[in-house]
């Protein structure tokens, strides 16, 4: 995502309405920057985005009743538009301060910037202004889209006036590894154990069907980030729904490779569907519902164990890692294991005089010596995810992923050191 870009493109806000019928509707009452004088083709996409918002900022349904108290949560989910491009919805659904029973409302900032930590703090901003008015959260919003999108490891500073308090300095800080910024992996290893974890990533690497389940919004959404996360430099191309609105669980009968993560109340809708083949994964009991059954065959029986020992190296260790650690810690485990793979790919890409390059996939597999490690790559360049990484790489000399390729030549380094 390159810096300089718009922080978000709306703010809005999805209340609950009542219906003749007496369920809820979730419908938006306010939006931020209304767009003027918007050519037809940008109009429809904006009416098109307006419309499927409410729906995944209360994907739980019409069944509400107003309440007194609320824990806020946060949440984020994504929205693909038609040529593939992604946007994210990164929600916080509150109880608005008064007295009585009231209903929660959800406000959401839609980027199509993926940092998820640097927005959480831009919604407690929201929030706290949301106690005093809504006067409050314009000026503040305001102030924030005029600001660029810090570069990784760099911070933009935000005056905001509160009423009462003055003049506030909020400093927005994005990571300085840009590939871990939308991610939070503690929330998988709370949940699940290393051993399902790889299971999970071996069905995500082939690009098979994957259902999570739980009831938070927030676990789901978290959870779902992670999981793609560990394919990285591998981006997941397929359907991608961190939380399906109760209106669209269909999705689950798809015969395409999806990821998908739907509220536990719908097990029994979701079980009942007629679904091909899929991983379904609980994450309140940490437990795998059903399987293919053969995920413990995927990947490489030694590259396999020595991720399993990474992984339960974080879970024994008794130091308390921050996040940004833990994160990287993962992280690190599975960036390892495509290294090993396929870190020889710049090799076999052939550059023709008109400096366009093109893909040695025979020459690739068979620079392979392991026959475990061979079997698996030849199912690996198959995948989707792959060809879009390899059509990336054709296209330019100057590699894409710079922290895959500084991982490269340092295990490269390492051999010859070995030697």
């Amino acid at each position: 995502y390159s810096a300089g870009q718009f922080f978000f493109e709306y703010l809005v806000v999805v209340s609950l309405k009542k219906m003749s019928d007496g369920r809820y509707e979730p419908k938006i009452t306010y939006q931020f920057p209304k767009r003027e004088n918007l050519l037809k083709g940008q109009k429809e996409e904006e009416e098109r985005l307006l419309q499927a918002i409410p729906l995944f900022c209360f994907p739980d349904g019409n069944n509400w009743a107003p309440v007194t108290e609320f824990t806020s949560e946060t949440f984020s989910f994504v929205l693909t538009n038609v040529d593939g491009s992604r946007k994210i919805g990164y929600c916080r659904r509150l109880l608005p301060s008064g007295r009585g029973v009231r209903l929660p409302e959800v406000f959401c900032i839609i980027s199509c910037l993926g940092c998820f930590g640097l927005f959480s703090k831009i919604l407690d901003e929201v929030e706290k202004r949301r106690q005093i008015s809504m006067a409050v959260i314009y000026p503040f919003m305001q102030g924030l889209r005029e600001s660029p999108f810090p570069a990784p490891g760099k911070t933009v500073t935000i005056k905001s006036f509160i009423p009462e308090s003055g003049t506030e300095l909020i400093e927005l800080t994005r990571p300085v590894d840009a590939h871990l910024e939308h991610v939070e992996f503690q929330a998988l290893l709370q949940r699940l154990s290393p051993h399902l974890i790889l299971h999970i990533f071996a069905s995500a690497v082939l690009e098979r069907r994957l259902i999570f389940l739980a009831e938070e919004l927030s676990v789901l959404s978290q959870c779902i980030h992670a999981v793609a996360a560990l394919l990285y430099p591998f981006t997941w191309a397929h359907t991608y729904i961190p939380v399906v609105p109760e209106c669209l669980l269909d999705t689950v009968c798809c015969p395409t490779p999806f990821m998908v993560g739907i509220q536990m109340r719908h097990l029994e809708r979701v079980l009942d569907q007629p679904m091909e083949e899929a991983l379904i994964v609980d994450l309140c009991e940490g437990k795998i519902l059903r399987a293919v059954g053969d995920e413990e065959e995927i990947l490489p029986i030694k590259l396999q164990n020595e991720m399993l020992t990474s992984l339960n190296r974080h879970n024994n260790n008794n130091n308390i890692h921050t996040s940004e650690q833990v994160n990287t810690l993962v992280s690190e485990a599975f960036v390892q294991f495509f290294v090993r793979m396929v870190g020889h790919y710049a090799s076999h890409i052939k550059w023709s005089k008109n400096g366009s390059g093109t893909f040695q996939e025979r020459a690739f597999c068979k620079a392979i010596a392991s026959k475990t490690n061979r079997k698996f790559v030849k199912k690996f360049v198959k995948t989707n995810m792959f060809s879009l990484f390899i059509e990336e790489a054709e296209k330019s000399r100057i590699p894409q992923e710079a922290y895959f390729q500084q991982k490269i030549t340092e295990y490269h380094e390492q051999k010859k050191h070995r030697r």
